[in-house]
């Protein structure tokens, strides 16, 4: 639905930019906890209730919203507790995620049925019902003058579906269990949507395929902007698939729109990714055939983790280069390293990446695009009065590319046909967990030896990631053309190669 404005986007940007506005204000523990008992009521005013439920059912939902916004939990609710419970844990500057990042608010969930077969009205009773003559276990009758599914007897295979010649049968599905490529997604005692966190991977598709916003992840405005408040130095690193996100505002705005909401400076992500490049390249030349029978990519968190849990045996077999943000933090806090680094892409994954340990002292702050867009409406940042410059630090077209899928595997293949011109490197990509798994089915058969892998665990690549606002066709098209204008096209003539080996050392 990205691309759509729906009321659920407008209530999820309402929080944000509320969150945000208060933060910015300042104040103590009691003033914001005063305030966050008031949101709910700015956020859905008056005595009617405007999206067909109870408006205290409504308030109650936008409270457990707050509350992800600002990185608390969800409240029991089976117990009374004060809407700013634990507050005083999340007014500072400094707080890592709490398990879990992604959350279902339970009383916004509509208990969708798992998976369901039915017949609608549109069934004309035909001579011929080919949907009763294809069903493998007699699971349709003919009543009425009408076909009729035996739920006990029907295994949702779908093939009544494919047969009616009027589309009368239809086969439905939970969204977010069907966005989610690890299965990660059930059912209850009571019907309502339930997370596996053992299998799940943060890749926040069914926070964005949920028609009832009722999936959230966790957030770091508030502390973000606590530490700006403090006198925090904090450097914006911006995801390339930033274009498209945020009409009016072009990259070369993008820097005097970042300082008017308090970052210090802004860097093009870009840049870590043409160092990424060049380690994955020199790894999968020195290391396939001879040492791993294949190499995949480990840019994309949820993708990565995803192959780790689900195929440990070839975990060795997953690059160990940094990712770009990793590497454009880690370039920055080289020349400051008593300054906090914020991320800023399209990815809720990438906020549990950047909570572990070993990132932990990299990067500060993860935010989505969408978290973005709620500070500039907080700060009334006029796009169109902004100046263009050119302070915005630039990667090549392949560290762009890395914004869609396809675009890491290529970028790899461009620097190893400049520097090894007689090696060559056979691909094979996946799109969105379901196929990346498919993918690396096919990699333990031996399918692809010889061969990098890539993984997006977003179909479409990051410029359908969980946190993007933007419809992901028109933002793959102006990222060809954004590609093309790049002063320098492939990572291997990159101004910021040097430091990949001082990031090491």
């Amino acid at each position: 639905m990205r691309g759509i404005y729906t009321p659920v986007i407008d209530v999820r940007r309402k929080v944000f930019t509320e969150v945000a506005r208060m933060s910015y204000q300042g104040g103590s523990s009691s003033d914001y906890g005063e305030q966050m008992r008031k949101l709910p009521y700015k956020i859905i005013p008056g005595e009617e209730s405007t999206h067909n439920m109870n408006i205290w059912l409504e308030r109650a939902i936008v409270s457990e919203r707050i509350r992800l916004a600002m990185g608390l939990s969800l409240r029991p609710i089976s117990q009374q507790v004060a809407t700013d419970e634990g507050l005083e844990h999340s007014v500072i500057a400094d707080k890592y995620y709490e398990p879990p990042l992604i959350n279902v608010i339970k009383f916004a969930c509509n208990r969708c049925p798992e998976k369901l077969v039915q017949v609608t009205d549109l069934c004309q009773g035909c001579l011929a019902h080919p949907c009763q003559e294809v069903c493998p276990k007699k699971a349709i009758s003919f009543q009425n003058n009408r076909s009729v599914i035996d739920q006990d007897l029907c295994i949702k295979c779908g093939r009544c579906v494919d047969a009616c010649p009027y589309h009368a049968v239809v086969k439905t599905e939970r969204p977010c269990a069907a966005a989610c490529g690890m299965g990660a997604i059930g059912s209850d005692s009571l019907g309502r949507a339930n997370i596996d966190y053992d299998k799940c991977v943060s890749c926040g598709m069914c926070l964005v395929n949920c028609p009832f916003g009722a999936i959230s992840d966790k957030g770091q405005i508030f502390q973000l902007i606590q530490a700006m408040n403090r006198g925090d130095k904090v450097h914006a690193i911006v995801a390339p698939a930033f274009l498209n996100q945020f009409p009016g505002l072009t990259p070369e705005k993008l820097p005097a729109a970042m300082t008017q909401l308090g970052f210090e400076d802004t860097v093009e992500v870009a840049i870590g990714a043409d160092l990424c490049t060049i380690d994955e390249a020199e790894d999968f030349i020195a290391e396939v055939p001879e040492k791993i029978p294949f190499m995949a990519t480990s840019c994309c968190p949820a993708w990565s983790m995803m192959a780790k849990k689900l195929f440990p045996e070839r975990a060795n077999c997953i690059s160990m280069a940094m990712t770009p943000m990793v590497l454009t933090a880690r370039m920055i806090k080289q020349a400051n390293p008593d300054d906090r680094i914020c991320f800023i892409g399209p990815c809720a994954a990438k906020k549990l990446e950047a909570s572990r340990r070993s990132v932990r002292s990299d990067v500060d702050f993860v935010l989505t695009f969408e978290e973005l867009a709620g500070m500039f409406e907080a700060k009334e940042v006029d796009f169109s009065a902004l100046e263009a410059s050119d302070d915005l630090q630039y990667g090549t077209a392949d560290g762009r590319g890395f914004a869609v899928g396809g675009g890491v595997a290529q970028a790899v293949v461009n620097y190893i046909k400049d520097k090894y011109p007689d090696r060559e490197v056979k691909v094979a990509s996946a799109q969105g967990l379901a196929d990346c798994k498919k993918m690396l089915m096919l990699a333990k058969a031996g399918k692809y030896n010889g061969y990098l892998l890539e993984g997006m665990g977003c179909p479409g690549g990051c410029i359908a990631g969980a946190g993007t606002l933007a419809d992901p066709a028109r933002t793959a098209t102006l990222l060809t053309k954004y590609k093309k204008d790049a002063p320098i096209q492939h990572s291997a003539d990159s101004d910021f190669k040097d430091y990949g080996k001082l990031l090491h050392d």
